[in-house]
């Protein structure tokens, strides 16, 4: 969802990237004589999702809930999917600490995936444990 953009901003090309690879792609409009709107307004006439409201974005996501409540049987993990996914947990948690880290590094450090160790970041930082820096850096809070 992209709030506030000018028209060659970041947020932009993140969001045209997204929907190139066919995700949803919402966008709040602002006031037209805004510069900081202009990008969501023209992005919104290039086809984004109109939100005007949190029940815009309920019904946009409404789909991918209902999907999420309904795990199909390839994603429920076993003993041993969690015990590695444990194990790649601590394996991330061990290279981290107050000091912020290239993501980069992490991954060629670890071993692993950059999609386990992307996962692996994501969930700490949901769970509030991350805090990721400018420069793709992220470290333990």
């Amino acid at each position: 969802m992209v709030v506030e953009a000018a028209p060659r901003s970041g947020s932009l090309i993140a969001a045209r990237y997204a929907a190139e690879f066919g995700r949803e792609v919402m966008s709040v409009p602002g006031s037209p004589p805004d510069p900081r709107a202009q990008g969501c307004n023209g992005f919104i006439r290039e086809g984004a999702t109109l939100v005007q409201n949190a029940d815009d974005v309920l019904e946009s996501l409404g789909p991918l809930g209902a999907r999420a409540a309904r795990p199909s049987r390839d994603y429920r993990a076993g003993p041993v999917e969690a015990d590695a996914r444990a194990r790649e947990r601590d394996e991330v948690l061990r290279l981290l600490g107050p000091t912020p880290v290239p993501v980069d590094e992490l991954i060629r450090q670890s071993g692993l995936a950059p999609a386990v160790v992307q996962t692996v970041l994501l969930e700490l930082e949901l769970a509030g444990r991350l805090e990721r820096y400018a420069g793709r850096k992220a470290s333990l809070v």
